[in-house]
């Protein structure tokens, strides 16, 4: 089998394909690229709901079993693994020995550090007393080739150190600054950007490239707002009130202008649907920062980024005043050929 070039490759991340096929495509090349030596990975769980883990054993081409069997070693994960107890705690340790600086831990959760780490533990020593996940962290994961962040929580923070954060979480990069990280934000992230990453260093044997907050860009590097199928009504000035009408949702809350991930067209569960799409606003948690001020609120007067140059305030103000002024004559002319809805059009028994 020839080589899958680099350049290929991102383009069948970015590929509209991508919803249904992208890894499907991808799994035979993994399974030659490790057929040698699968990489050992672990997946510590920390500060989280447990979502992560179940949107990766919902990765649909290829399923699961084929990820676990013929892509990676799954040496520790108390969610699906058959040991416990000592015998589960014992070949963590055994892995991080044996495969000292070339193995991946995959951290799901963010890190309480407050009280000596006691608000989340994973098993005991031999006199009983308990690891902290902290602890963890870092003698696991300063031994490994890299730490894979697999969600918001542990990219950033998350939902665990939202405010007023009791147990004083913190992201995984706060506790083990130095080492090389990939972020795969999101709350939980796509299947497809869980595994992709993973295939981006087996077949490279590197890590892809990554923005400013560590994410890799083949996923994370366009807004949700370019894409939308909402759009049209931003552009237009059309906004919804509620959550009941198909406009532009930025006065409900909507994050599209700053949140960064491809999921307006590779969709969630199996290429079905995704936030926008079902009717939800984007509430951004792919961002950090996520989920303080967030869910539901909408954004105050701040720049919306390089994609789009204004601001939350001034996009209503400025749009409301263009239209009245005239400039807004595109949008009359397609409300009035009925290619969009009026926004204050009545219905039948309105008076």
């Amino acid at each position: 089998m020839a080589p899958l070039s680099r350049r290929d490759f991102l383009k069948l991340c970015a590929g509209s394909a991508a919803a249904i096929s992208m890894t499907g495509f991808l799994a035979p090349f993994l399974k030659e690229a490790v057929a040698a030596d699968k990489p050992a990975v672990v997946w510590l769980p920390g500060a989280a709901c447990t979502g992560c883990a179940i949107s990766l054993l919902n990765t649909v081409h290829p399923d699961i079993k084929e990820v676990l069997l013929n892509v990676i070693d799954l040496r520790f994960h108390p969610t699906v693994m058959n040991a416990a107890g000592d015998l589960a705690m014992e070949q963590l340790f055994k892995t991080a020995e044996e495969k000292k600086g070339n193995f991946y831990v995959m951290v799901e959760g963010s890190v309480p550090l407050k009280d000596g780490g006691a608000y989340c533990e994973i098993g005991e020593d031999a006199n009983g007393k308990p690891y902290t996940f902290e602890y963890l962290v870092r003698e696991i994961g300063s031994k490994a080739a890299a730490i894979i962040n697999v969600g918001t929580c542990s990219s950033f923070g998350g939902i665990p150190a939202a405010s007023p954060n009791p147990t004083g979480c913190v992201a995984v990069s706060e506790v083990l600054p130095d080492k090389p990280m990939i972020n795969i934000a999101g709350c939980p992230p796509h299947p497809d950007w869980i595994v992709g990453t993973l295939a981006h260093i087996l077949l490279y044997k590197e890590m892809p490239k990554l923005d400013k907050f560590k994410r890799p860009t083949m996923f994370f590097g366009g807004i949700i707002h370019d894409n939308c199928q909402r759009r049209q009504y931003f552009d237009n000035g059309i906004f919804a009130q509620n959550f009941s009408e198909p406009y532009c949702m930025l006065e409900l809350g909507c994050k599209g202008p700053i949140a960064h991930c491809d999921s307006t067209y590779r969709l969630w569960n199996g290429g079905v649907n995704w936030c926008i799409q079902s009717g939800g606003t984007c509430i951004g948690c792919t961002e950090p920062g996520f989920p303080d001020g967030s869910i539901y609120s909408r954004m105050p007067d701040m720049d919306l980024g390089p994609q789009t140059k204004v601001s939350a305030d001034t996009a209503g103000i400025a749009l409301g005043a263009l239209t009245v002024a005239g400039i807004g004559g595109h949008l009359i002319g397609n409300v009035a050929t009925g290619r969009i809805p009026g926004k204050h059009e009545k219905k039948e028994g309105d008076h």
